[in-house]
């Protein structure tokens, strides 16, 4: 063999298909013969995977308008009970300042649980859970604070954004769009 040879290898021609190293269709890698009945091993390198082979991303199970409207409502009747105190002491100080209290600590914990582990009460109730549409994982209690923020954007347009998820290829809010969010089911 000659620099220049239009045989790269051994006497045989090189296919202009195969990358420079791999053995050809019928020819043993490594420079070792083949032993009769014996299947041809792969040259140097990483071997060569087919067309389409390798990381197929896994399309989850969003939640629906029903599920995520009836998680909604059940997070509503957790508010109730404190809520009521606050109507019910309207001439009773006491009893406006510990329904204000448990309301605002109703609301730090259910956005804490839902930055955490992408559930509040209802979406558990319901079996569905917020989570990051990039990795599928929990968005965390700044971004759950943000995206509840975000939530006006879902009543602008006379309330379209609430119900956007009904025909929405991925279920999501106006709000979820812009924080890049996903409700799913969790079973």
């Amino acid at each position: 063999m000659s620099f220049g040879s239009p045989n790269p290898g051994y006497g045989q021609p090189q296919d202009p298909n195969q990358p420079y190293g791999h053995p050809q269709q019928g020819q043993a890698g490594y420079g070792y013969p083949q032993a009769p009945g014996v299947p041809p091993q792969g040259g140097y390198g990483y071997p060569q995977q087919p067309a389409g082979y390798g990381y197929q991303p896994v399309q989850p199970s969003y939640a629906n308008w029903g599920q995520r409207f009836a998680g909604t409502l059940v997070d509503g009747l957790v508010f109730a009970v404190p809520y009521i105190l606050v109507l019910v002491g309207r001439n009773v100080p006491a009893l406006i300042a510990i329904g204000g209290l448990a309301i605002l600590g109703i609301a730090i914990w259910q956005l804490i649980m839902e930055g955490r582990t992408g559930q509040t009460v209802g979406k558990k109730v319901l079996g569905i859970r917020l989570v990051r549409e990039s990795d599928g994982q929990p968005i965390g209690v700044g971004m759950a604070f943000v995206r509840r923020i975000a939530h006006f954007l879902d009543s602008l347009p006379c309330y379209l954004g609430w119900l956007w998820p009904a025909w929405d290829a991925k279920r999501q809010t106006f709000a979820d769009k812009v924080c890049s969010t996903i409700v799913i089911r969790s079973n």
